[in-house]
């Protein structure tokens, strides 16, 4: 199954000058516990910006640069068909991380989606959701977590 998962302020944006534009330590708490054993996917940027392989899970890297230095527990793959191809082998779910134009290609191919409600809106954010993501998509289940944060589980209506 591939899941997008994010936290999004009250305009739909994920990043600000190529970082996320808040610290909430609950919500990096829930991302590590939901992806944790699973695979995740991120672009070029969102890499650079971690860093190194998130632990104990399958980092993805969807790039068409492929001069990233193979590291343990990191793949790097040239485009959208490779990773669903490769996703068709795996035995843990596939978690969609970012940045806008990631969730813009995966659009079509993510079943759920995870949503964090950040309680604010970001002055001068320049990474957005895609428009209309969640359009073909209705709550099932939502969770507070600390820091007035909400979680929100969405599928496919």
């Amino acid at each position: 199954m591939i899941i997008g998962i994010a936290a999004v302020d009250r305009k739909g944006a994920i990043g600000k000058g190529g970082k996320l534009p808040w610290h909430y330590p609950a919500d990096m708490k829930f991302f590590r516990e939901t992806t944790t054993g699973h695979a995740v996917v991120m672009g070029r940027k969102t890499w650079l910006t971690i860093g190194k392989p998130l632990k104990n899970r399958l980092n993805i890297v969807l790039s068409r640069d492929l001069s990233i230095e193979p590291q343990e527990s990191l793949l790097v793959l040239g485009d959208v068909e490779s990773v669903l191809s490769f996703n068709k082998s795996l035995s843990t779910e596939l978690f969609v991380i970012g940045g806008a134009q990631i969730y813009e290609a995966f659009l079509p191919h993510i079943e759920k989606w995870i949503i964090t409600e950040v309680p604010l809106t970001v002055r001068g954010a320049d990474a957005f959701m895609p428009e209309g993501y969640l359009d073909e998509f209705k709550v099932e289940d939502s969770k507070s977590l600390d820091d007035d944060l909400v979680v929100k589980f969405y599928s496919r209506g």
